[in-house]
C-alpha cells in the first residue's frame, strides 16, 4: 500500500495544517507522497524539505510586515500576498528553505492549481523549488480577485482551491490508497455559495469557465466531503480535522491568532498521533 498526504487549502487557516505537519515530521511519520492545495501546497512543501517550525516561524515573524500582504500589496503588485517577498526574500534570505533537502528527498509532491481557461484543475508534481517549481507552488495558492494569475508550463493559472480543494479521488488514481487528509475546517461545516459572485462575473468575465467553475465550488466541495465521510467512516481514509472554527483571517495581521492556530494544529495531531500510527499499521 502507498501512504499519501493530503492537505487542504484555507489561506491563514493553513496554520492549523502548519501544526499537524509540525508534529507528523517531529513523530517521523513518513508518507510515500503529498498534495497540497493553495496554503496547503506553499505550506506543506516543508515537509518535504524536513523542516518543522519553519512555517509558524516565519508567519509569526512577519505578519505585520507590509511587504508580505494586505492590500497595501494587493494595490501595489496586484498580488494580496507579495510575490518578491513570499517567494524570493523569505525562502532564499530571511527564512531559508532548504531547496537541497527538498530536492533529494524522494517523495513525491504534488500541488494543485486551476486552469483559468478551462475551469479544470492542473495536477503537478514539484520535483525542485527552483524557479518553475515556485511559480507553480505560487499559482497553487493565488487567490482569485487578489491576485495576479500566474504563467508556468504553457498554462494561465490560479488557485488550486477553485477546481479540487481537497484532491482524494486524485491521489487514489495515482495508486495512493491509505491516505490522510488533513482538514481546515471542522466536522459540521458545509461550504455555502460565494456571495462575491456578481463581482467575479464582471471581474473575471474573460474567464467564462473559470466563473462557471467558482459558481460551482460549494457543490463540488460538499459533494468531496461526503466521499471523505463515507470513507473515513468505513475506516480507508484517515482525517485530521480542528475540533471548532479556526479563527483567524485570509490574511491574518494578529500574532496570537496565528499562533492559536498553529497551536489547535498541535494538539490535536498530539492527540491523535497512536491512534494514526495504529491505522497505517494496518496496510
Amino acid at each position: 500500500m502507498k501512504r499519501g498526504l493530503i492537505m487542504e487549502g484555507g489561506a491563514m487557516r493553513g496554520m492549523f495544517t502548519a501544526g499537524v505537519i509540525d508534529i507528523m515530521m517531529e513523530q517521523g511519520l513518513n508518507f510515500d507522497g503529498a498534495v497540497g492545495v493553495s496554503a496547503g501546497a506553499v505550506f506543506g512543501c516543508n515537509y518535504k524539505s524536513k523542516q518543522p517550525g519553519r512555517v509558524i516561524r516565519y508567519n509569526a515573524a512577519y505578519c505585520n510586515n507590509p511587504h508580505y500582504a494586505g492590500v497595501g500589496t494587493l494595490l501595489k503588485t496586484g498580488d494580496i500576498f507579495g510575490e518578491q517577498f513570499c517567494y524570493h526574500d523569505i525562502p532564499d534570505h530571511l527564512d531559508p528553505f532548504d531547496y537541497e533537502t527538498y530536492r533529494k528527498n524522494p517523495m513525491p509532491f504534488y500541488i494543485v492549481a486551476t486552469d483559468i481557461n478551462t475551469g479544470k484543475a492542473v495536477y503537478k508534481e514539484v520535483n525542485q523549488c527552483d524557479k518553475e517549481g515556485m511559480l507553480w507552488l505560487r499559482a497553487s495558492a493565488s487567490m482569485p480577485l487578489v491576485s495576479r494569475v500566474v504563467e508556468v508550463g504553457g498554462y494561465e493559472l490560479l488557485d488550486g482551491g477553485v477546481a479540487d480543494s481537497i484532491p482524494v479521488r486524485h491521489m487514489e488514481e495515482l495508486g495512493y490508497d491509505r491516505n490522510v487528509v488533513i482538514l481546515t475546517q471542522p466536522l459540521d461545516y458545509v461550504k455555502t455559495r460565494n456571495q462575491l459572485m456578481p463581482l467575479i462575473r464582471v471581474r473575471l468575465r474573460k474567464y467564462p469557465k473559470l466563473i462557471e467553475a467558482m459558481e460551482h465550488r460549494h457543490e463540488i466541495y460538499n459533494d468531496t466531503l461526503e466521499y471523505i465521510r463515507k470513507k473515513e467512516a468505513n475506516g480507508s481514509l484517515y482525517v485530521i480535522r480542528p475540533p471548532k472554527k479556526i479563527d483567524v483571517g485570509k490574511v491574518e495581521h494578529d500574532r496570537q491568532k496565528l499562533l492559536a492556530a498553529y497551536k489547535i494544529g498541535r494538539e490535536t495531531m498530539k492527540k491523535q498521533m497512536w491512534k494514526l500510527q495504529e491505522w497505517l499499521k494496518e496496510a
